[in-house]
């Protein structure tokens, strides 16, 4: 399925300027979404998977599903306040300004299989923060998926050397 036809772009949102991918449409798409979640457990398959970790929060939408059909566990990276365990967290700088990430300290396994999920791929900071706080705990990063990537903001370079699979690319 080209799943670029089920995402709907909308121009200056959030602000002018901005061609943002709205993929709501394709989660209201039965078939598309089922096709969604097909083509990532094909991917990912014969991977030996233990943890889909989900990218907070467009990323539940997509781990917690993937992670169902592969018969793995699911595992939030969420903003910071929102765990209410012991937290690992990472610092990580946006284009203005810092933000941060959290995992539950005891959400990994030493050497557990990882496959870290997210819609978007744009300039890899959350997605390399997220990598951080993963090996932290132990775990091995097995792939980065996503629906989209933003190859004209050249997330990959923050990534280098981790698989990435990304569904359509703009």
């Amino acid at each position: 399925m080209d799943f670029s036809t089920k995402i709907r772009t909308i121009e200056g949102f959030p602000k002018e300027g901005v061609s943002f991918k709205d993929i709501t449409t394709l989660f209201q798409d039965s078939e598309a979404f089922h096709a969604l979640i097909d083509t990532l457990k094909e991917h990912y398959k014969n991977e030996k998977i233990d943890t889909i970790v989900g990218i907070e929060s467009r990323g539940f939408l997509v781990g917690a599903p993937l992670a169902y059909a592969l018969g793995a566990g699911f595992v939030l990276v969420r903003k910071p306040g929102k765990l209410p365990s012991k937290v690992e967290r990472v610092e990580y700088e946006l284009e203005y300004g810092s933000d941060a990430l959290e995992i539950h300290a005891d959400a990994l396994k030493l050497g557990e299989r990882v496959v870290i999920c997210d819609d978007l791929l744009a300039t890899g900071g959350t997605t390399r923060a997220t990598v951080d706080l993963v090996t932290k705990l132990g775990a091995d990063v097995v792939s980065l998926a996503f629906i989209i990537e933003l190859t004209y903001l050249n997330g990959r370079d923050k990534l280098e050397g981790y698989d990435i699979f990304s569904l359509v690319k703009y």
